[in-house]
């Protein structure tokens, strides 16, 4: 071994390979020194499309108007890899358009799309090349606006008033020409099919012209308050109870009276012209004696809603003799009266109408602290009545005046179609038949609050 390590050979290998190793060494150092310093071979050349630049534009914005510049172009850029990545990431560069020459004349003109701030070892082509502008004087006018919605939206039997805007006037800014081909400023209240209820909501203001094609143009303020009170006809009627079925033996049906004796219905106008009352059918054929009931009121098809689902029903009775009842015909069949009798009795009866005409004088009756009841109170609303209760003078004959009692008189008045604040309002009376009222005040003054939200 010793004596191959002390060979001329040996030493001459590895010589060699210690030679190798050094050049290979200085090689790579000497690459990376050039790439640090720039001095490696030449970079790759590519290219990049960059879209959707924006475009700014250069101008007198204090009296001038440019239209027809596009927001945005395409920048297709040129040039080594490493610096067109850099310069998609950072957008640092800027495309525009330059008209801020005071000199600069109104009307049509060409112009060319500039790009600054963009790597000078980069090359820059912008598409599209130019384009095709507009300049006008700006001019600033007062126009009204008039709110607009879709009326078929609304439910049916519903109505709505005219809308009303706040403010009722915006100012357009813009071109000479478009500030004069302005026709229309409307604000679009956006509403959903089915409304049946007061809309308060934002609405755009657009600038249109007579064929109804937007105008481009700046409308300040851009949006504005619309308003839109949505209500449905109201028609107060009167309950008729209407008796069913056949009575017990040994009972007979005196009176049927309902509490209260009106209802107020909603809907169109078309469908309520056609009711006059609201049937409420009342089964007698189980009832024994004196019987207060609460029944359902059957609401009408064409009707959309009602003011109140249930009435309250008094049926006062009497007990009769059965065998009393079946032969009273008898009796009449078996002495039946002959002619000349049923002459002299119509001779006998014929005073007795003048006797009760004479005494059948106009008497008044006055009832104190009759309750009145506000109907058709919404949802969202409180009512309050500066007095809930009144006195009312009825006036008619002595007998008929005895049998009305405080249950017999009924005073409503109807709120559902007020808005939030005082109001006077009729009061609606009904009084059993053949009686005349007289009221202090046909008129009762009543406060619509909206409830508070709940939190």
């Amino acid at each position: 071994m010793d004596k191959f390590t002390n060979s001329a050979w040996f030493m001459r290998i590895v010589a060699f390979a210690l030679a190798a190793l050094l050049f290979i060494s200085i090689n790579f150092e000497m690459e990376s020194d050039k790439k640090s310093l720039g001095l490696s071979t030449a970079p790759e050349i590519s290219t990049e499309t960059i879209e959707n630049v924006p475009v700014e534009v250069y101008y007198d914005r204090e009296n001038l108007v440019v239209s027809g510049v596009p927001e945005t172009v395409d920048v297709t850029l040129k040039g080594a890899k490493s610096l067109l990545i850099n310069a998609k990431n950072q957008r640092d560069f800027k495309v525009y358009v330059d008209l801020s020459d005071p000199a600069i004349s109104m009307g049509d003109r060409t112009v060319t799309f500039k790009i600054s701030e963009l790597n000078e070892k980069l090359v820059a082509t912008i598409d599209p090349e130019y384009a095709e502008v507009n300049v006008q004087e700006r001019v600033t006018k007062e126009f009204s606006v008039e709110a607009e919605y879709n009326s078929s939206l609304l439910e049916e039997g519903y109505t709505a008033g005219q809308p009303t805007v706040s403010p009722k006037t915006v100012k357009i800014t813009g071109a000479k020409d478009a500030i004069e081909q302005i026709s229309y400023v409307k604000a679009n209240l956006e509403i959903s099919k089915g409304l049946n209820e007061t809309v308060n909501s934002k609405a755009t203001v657009k600038a249109l012209d007579r064929d109804l094609n937007k105008l481009d143009v700046t409308i300040e303020p851009s949006s504005v308050a619309v308003s839109l009170k949505v209500s449905i006809p109201s028609k107060t009627v009167s309950i008729a109870p209407k008796q069913t079925g056949k009575a017990k033996d040994g009972i007979r049906i005196t009176s049927i009276s309902v509490d209260p004796k009106e209802v107020t219905l909603f809907g169109s106008e078309t469908s309520l012209e056609k009711i006059d009352e609201i049937n409420l059918p009342v089964n007698i054929s189980k009832i024994d004696g004196d019987t207060e009931l609460e029944l359902d009121l059957n609401k009408p098809d064409s009707v959309q809603k009602m003011s109140l689902g249930k009435a309250q029903v008094k049926i006062r009775t009497e007990k009769v003799d059965v065998d009393k009842e079946n032969a009273e015909p008898v009796v009449e069949e078996e002495e039946p009266e002959t002619e000349q009798k049923q002459e002299e009795q119509v001779v006998e009866e014929k005073p007795e109408p003048e006797e009760e005409d004479e005494a059948a004088a106009i008497e008044s009756k006055t009832f104190n602290d009759i309750q009145i009841v506000p109907v058709g109170i919404r949802d969202d609303q409180d009512a309050e009545l500066e007095s809930d209760v009144t006195s009312i003078t009825l006036l008619g004959e002595a007998d008929d005046l005895k049998k009305i009692t405080k249950d017999d008189i009924n005073l409503t008045v109807d709120v559902s179609n007020l808005d939030e604040g005082t109001h006077d309002v009729d009061l609606a009376v009904t009084v059993p038949e053949g009686v005349e009222w007289e009221l202090d005040s046909k008129t009762v003054s009543v406060t619509i609050t909206q409830k508070d939200e709940e939190t």
